[in-house]
């Protein structure tokens, strides 16, 4: 058919469609309609050919149906009183000898989707339950299902209830399922389909027989039995005991949720269990699908809250490919941080140096992140005093190799802090403060006015002339509000006296925890069991990373535990003891040859400017 305005096709369509000649030769006539359908799919508006579509499907070719009920299904709610002409032959058609013919005919019934209609149907519908052939059933059961969402302030028909509780034993899986799902929708409002017993051991054994998603609906509906002895737990263990290290993710995913959900008092049973998916999470990460990929990392990473060493032996299995996305390479990241011991330091930070210097400045930036050589050494002497003779001599010219602005806000602390003992401490400030009205980092300028005022009650003499020039561009020039108002009150301390400004600059500090430096401790499995297969993992990670390391000490919240001083508790080597088993940074205390914050040759310098 030549090209046509969409007036003009639809005209040239409805002749055909009409021409006694075309009707009479079925091969021209199911093209004729093909073409309906293309022009349809291509947006062109072919309701005004309703009629002539309802006329096509009282026709005995299977293909032709197909195409025909494509068409009623979408324009039907546009000519409500026409579809009814439509339901005369679809009721014909449930009671056809061929069933793919009756499943057809049942389908288009619901898809309908016209409230006038609903006492047509309901009656086919009931037959389809009973049918001979499990595809009528298929689409019979979950035809109630949509029914029931078209009218779904309509009473339940109790009848219609027992009859789907009693398809759960159908012979056809699939059936089976597709109950569970009208059930889950007809009975929503009363908690969905109700779990007892019998109903939990049937679908145990026959979980097998159903495909991937059915048997992650089966087991998402599992979660709510809890079975009424040990015994039957125990029972109910081994049978999924399989699906546990099933070669499909989500099948492994949905069996280990409900073993945590059934086991939730028993921990070692959980453990045994966590130690098992170990192979199918790890085959999960090399999946073709980076969706699959990215939501396997997800879920190592609050797997490794409970289980720190659950993944260490197979710490090469989380290094990034050079064609994977920014996303996974970051999530990556974050594991491997998670996975360092004494064994894989070197190798590991040899592999983060080398995502320092990736194309996409985010990736560089975590890279930079995981090592963080000064923010290391701001938390170990936050948190063990004694070792901050070493960190002063570490950081002698060390300004010269950072360039993210959480660096400098970690450099600038150490100088406000141990400043007196620094000798080059003046000089290495200056530079900052001659650089002030470049630097795009709010949280540098407020770090730098604070250092600033600590290393001038200390060395007046040296800091004396920076303090007032600092002052005067934050006050007068600065446009930043925060920094301006900080200025002020800087000012204003000053002209109290040298006195009180050293109680408010020098006061005691608060006690941290030691989160501050080796992470979080090992938690309970309950308190990330109900959150496992769930969209709240991908949604975790990135940002526990981040505040973990943003500011200084001083400004992150901690839970003081009274009675507990550090310093007293830990020294210096049994510091790095714990600090090589929770965190990639303090090794470069422990091993500093391995580290050297040199340019590579024909690359970008080491490190990536963070876009603050």
């Amino acid at each position: 058919m030549p090209y046509l305005g969409s007036e003009d096709a639809v005209r040239e369509l409805r002749r055909a469609l009409s021409n006694p000649n075309v009707q009479s030769d079925q091969l021209r006539y199911r093209n004729t309609i093909l073409k309906v359908i293309r022009a349809m799919s291509q947006g062109v508006d072919v309701s005004g050919l309703f009629s002539e579509m309802v006329k096509a499907c009282a026709t005995v070719d299977v293909v032709q149906k197909k195409l025909v009920y494509v068409f009623l299904c979408s324009y039907a709610t546009l000519n409500p009183e026409l579809s009814l002409l439509v339901i005369n032959t679809l009721r014909k058609d449930c009671q056809d000898p061929n069933p793919m013919v009756r499943s057809l005919a049942l389908r288009n019934m619901t898809n309908l989707r016209l409230p006038s209609l609903v006492e047509y149907v309901e009656q086919p519908l009931t037959a389809g339950l009973k049918d001979r052939a499990a595809c009528v059933r298929r689409v019979a059961v979950l035809g109630w299902a949509k029914l029931h969402n078209l009218q779904p302030n309509s009473e339940i028909d109790a009848a219609v209830v027992n009859e789907l509780y009693t398809l759960l034993r159908d012979p056809d899986p699939v059936v089976m399922v597709n109950c569970l799902r009208a059930l889950e929708e007809i009975l929503k409002e009363e908690g969905g389909v109700a779990i007892n017993k019998p109903i939990t051991h049937h679908l145990l054994k026959r979980l097998k027989e159903s495909d991937v998603w059915g048997q992650c609906e089966v087991l998402r509906i599992l979660q709510r039995y809890r079975p009424q002895s040990e015994d039957e737990l125990f029972d109910i263990l081994s049978l999924l005991d399989a699906s546990l290290v099933s070669p499909h993710p989500p099948v492994m995913a949905a069996t280990l949720s409900l073993f945590l959900s059934l086991c939730s008092g028993l921990p070692a049973v959980n453990l045994a269990a966590l130690e098992r998916v170990r192979a199918p999470l790890l085959a999960a990460c090399g999946s073709v699908s980076r969706e699959m990929r990215f939501t396997a990392l997800c879920h190592i990473q609050l797997l490794l809250r409970s289980l720190p060493g659950l993944m260490g032996a197979h710490y090469k299995r989380f290094f990034c490919g050079y064609a994977e996305p920014a996303y996974i390479k970051q999530r990556k990241m974050q594991v491997l941080v998670e996975l360092v011991n004494d064994e894989n330091v070197a190798m590991l930070l040899d592999e983060l140096k080398g995502y320092c210097t990736d194309v996409n400045a985010d990736t560089a930036q975590a890279a930079i992140s995981a090592i963080a050589v000064v923010q290391t050494m701001r938390d170990l002497v936050w948190v063990c005093p004694q070792c901050s003779d070493t960190v002063c001599l570490a950081l002698e010219g060390c300004e010269e190799t950072l360039q993210d602005s959480q660096g400098r806000q970690a450099l600038l602390w150490l100088l406000a802090v141990y400043g007196e003992r620094i000798s080059s401490a003046p000089y290495t400030l200056e530079v900052f403060i001659d650089g002030v009205r470049s630097e795009a980092s709010l949280g540098v300028k407020m770090e730098l006015l604070t250092t600033t005022m600590r290393l001038f009650l200390c060395r007046p003499a040296e800091t004396q002339d920076m303090l007032g020039r600092l002052l005067h561009y934050c006050i007068e020039e600065e446009t930043d509000m925060c920094v301006r108002d900080q200025a002020l009150l800087y000012y204003r301390l000053l002209h109290c006296g040298i006195e009180e400004t050293q109680k408010v600059l020098q006061g005691r500090r608060s006690d941290p925890s030691l989160g501050v430096l080796i992470g979080r401790p090992a938690e309970p499995i309950s308190q990330w069991a109900c959150s496992f297969n769930t969209l709240k993992p991908l949604r975790q990670g990135s940002v526990e990373t981040e505040s973990a390391s943003r500011g200084s000490p001083e400004h992150v919240t901690f839970d003081p535990k009274p009675n507990t001083d550090l310093s007293d508790t830990l020294d210096c080597s049994q510091t790095e003891t714990v600090l090589s088993v929770y965190k990639i940074q303090c090794f470069i205390i422990k091993y500093p040859t391995i580290y050297k914050p040199t340019s590579r040759a024909g690359s970008k310098p080491f490190g990536c400017p963070r876009r603050d």
